[in-house]
């Protein structure tokens, strides 16, 4: 596949939509005339008779309105076909419609990019310092800790901030961190770190195997574990908050269901460019401080993007759509009253009283935990075959790369499910997948890893399993998720969604590393307890199916109504 169909696709279908429109207002005057059809003989009124027939034959291929598609009325079949493939494969319309979704869509964009990035270095510092068992501990330790002082700390931000600066505020610290790693911390590391004896010395036991030797290695490279913290707060932040509150703030339902899953694909191919800047540019450098520098230059760009161009998608919206719907706006939030400012333990209580919150809670939770089991016990795996950091990391950025293009490619091809198929059907695909998927990788683990070739095809395994485990998550789990939020209220969305995506996610992942945890004291390795992970693994993926089902009636229930208020606002108004 090319690297930029959705771009490409757009020039040919806007300009072959131009060039039909020509054509059929120079077809009109030479229309044919039946026999028996009456001509005015006044020049004037003759005029008026072939702008008649030349709309006629031209509004055969406006746009289709409403999703319904408009059969051609004249011979001129190709253009139908073409809108036809053009509705299926890029349904947006219209130039104003066309720059809001790339504006949009750049945002998600470069923030995929500067997550992935920051992603697989994460994975590699720690997993090549101290072992995949380390990933478990650190979130629960470090990132779920972090976690709770950021909502908290949000939730205070965003009552005292505008949305502007609330999110200029929230993006700049994470992207000064990463630049001040490479910096000054990463260079100085060795400094930095006590040695691996010593730690060992205070902890009990002398920290020789099992879940102590993971904790002393973890205390040995201390910066590596404050990176892998702060790029996996960066990672919810990001996605969960910068981009899809602002989404959700800007894009009505009808486009939702046709921009959530083209904006999926368009920020599927930030992680194909952002794989192969590691394998081709960055992995190659002399040495890992070295590759660094050139992965936070790259970081450091997307940065500086992200704000450029939420800077110009918030400029857009407020200079094209506040003004003309303004009134409309105001009759239609007035039906929903908006709940007075709370804290955080307020906002707690507010999202344990509402069902609807807490089934896409239940989804969340899901996905952090199913994801969790499998990933931990994957990435040991690559570490046993591929023990250097620049080997590691040359795998991961491969790894990402056939993640972003195969999410383009499943979005290419199901863009259609959730408009289609419904919610529900969207929902439910991303369990069901890593329900089938996970059977040969448990069952290759559980036959023995005693040999080089069994390794390899275990290792295989988990990553396709892991692969469209993530492919199916970012194109249609994270659509569907999000799609659930826009029928609330303002109060739900930012306080309810902040609670979710960040604190949830973290609780989550934070819960599945807890139990590996113990598993790594008991068994001594997170492979020894694969048979306990798959059981607990099968578990909560049927949870999450059965909470999805109960959403998806709801989540009907709430746009159908949300419609009603604003057609009963908008009768009220012509009254």
């Amino acid at each position: 596949m090319r690297p930029y169909p959705t771009i490409a696709l757009i020039s040919v279908f806007l300009s072959a939509a131009t060039r039909i429109s020509a054509t059929s207002s120079h077809q009109a005057s030479a229309l044919p005339v039946k026999k028996g059809t009456h001509v005015p003989d006044s020049p004037k009124l003759s005029k008026l008779y072939i702008m008649a027939k030349t709309k006629s034959v031209s509004s055969s291929f406006d746009p289709p309105r409403g999703g319904s598609t408009v059969a051609p009325t004249t011979p001129l079949a190709t253009g139908g076909a073409l809108r036809k493939v053009r509705q299926a494969v890029f349904p947006i319309y219209g130039n104003q419609e066309v720059t809001k979704f790339l504006l949009i869509g750049s945002i998600k964009f470069f923030i995929i990019l500067a997550l992935t990035l920051t992603r697989d270095t994460k994975d590699t510092l720690i997993v090549t310092q101290c072992g995949a068992e380390a990933i478990a501990f650190l979130k629960i330790y470090g990132v779920l800790p972090a976690a709770t002082a950021f909502i908290a700390l949000y939730s205070k931000m965003s009552n005292a901030m505008g949305k502007k600066m609330l999110f200029y505020s929230t993006c700049i610290p994470f992207f000064t961190f990463f630049g001040l790693f490479d910096v000054f911390i990463y260079p100085n590391a060795e400094r930095l770190h006590p040695s691996l004896e010593a730690v060992q010395a205070i902890l009990p036991g002398g920290a020789a195997s099992g879940g102590m030797a993971v904790l002393a290695k973890i205390a040995t490279h201390w910066t590596s574990a404050l990176f892998y913290v702060m790029a996996e707060i960066y990672s919810s932040v990001s996605v969960g908050l910068l981009f899809w509150q602002f989404a959700n703030d800007v894009v009505n339902v009808d486009q939702a269901k046709r921009f959530y899953p083209l904006f999926a694909q368009m920020s599927g191919l930030a992680p194909v460019l952002a794989g192969q800047y590691v394998v081709r540019f960055a992995s190659k450098a002399v040495n890992f401080e070295a590759s660094m520098h050139r992965l936070t230059a790259a970081v450091t760009f997307a940065g500086i993007m992200i704000c450029i161009f939420y800077q110009l998608s918030s400029s857009y919206v407020e200079r094209t759509e506040s003004a003309k719907p303004a009134a409309d706006n105001e009759q239609s939030i007035k039906p929903k009253k908006k709940k007075p400012k709370m804290s955080m333990v307020e906002s707690g209580k507010f999202l344990a009283s509402s069902q609807y919150l807490r089934l896409i809670a239940m989804l969340v939770l899901g996905y952090g935990l199913s994801i969790n089991f499998t990933e931990i016990m994957w990435k040991s795996l690559v570490k046993k075959q591929y023990p250097d950091p620049l080997d590691y990391q040359r795998f991961m950025g491969n790894f990402s790369s056939a993640v972003g293009l195969s999410t383009c490619i499943v979005i290419f091809f199901g863009v259609h499910v959730i408009r289609l198929l419904g919610w529900k059907v969207g929902a439910l695909a991303t369990p069901g997948i890593m329900a089938i998927l996970a059977l040969p990788f448990f069952a290759c683990i559980l036959l023995g890893l005693d040999s080089p070739a069994r390794l390899e095809i275990a290792v295989i395994f988990g990553t396709i399993q892991s692969l469209l485990s993530k492919t199916s998550k970012y194109a249609l789990f994270d659509p569907t998720t999000q799609m659930a939020y826009i029928p609330l209220d303002d109060e739900s969305k930012v306080k309810g969604k902040a609670a979710i995506d960040v604190l949830g996610s973290r609780i989550g992942k934070s819960g599945g590393s807890l139990i590996q945890q113990g598993l790594v004291f008991v068994f001594g390795n997170i492979i020894n307890a694969a048979p306990v992970v798959g059981v607990v693994y099968y578990s909560v993926l049927v949870a999450w199916m059965s909470a999805a089902g109960r959403l998806s009636g709801l989540f009907q229930a709430q746009t159908e109504m949300d419609k009603a208020d604003k057609m009963e606002a908008k009768t009220n108004k012509e009254k």
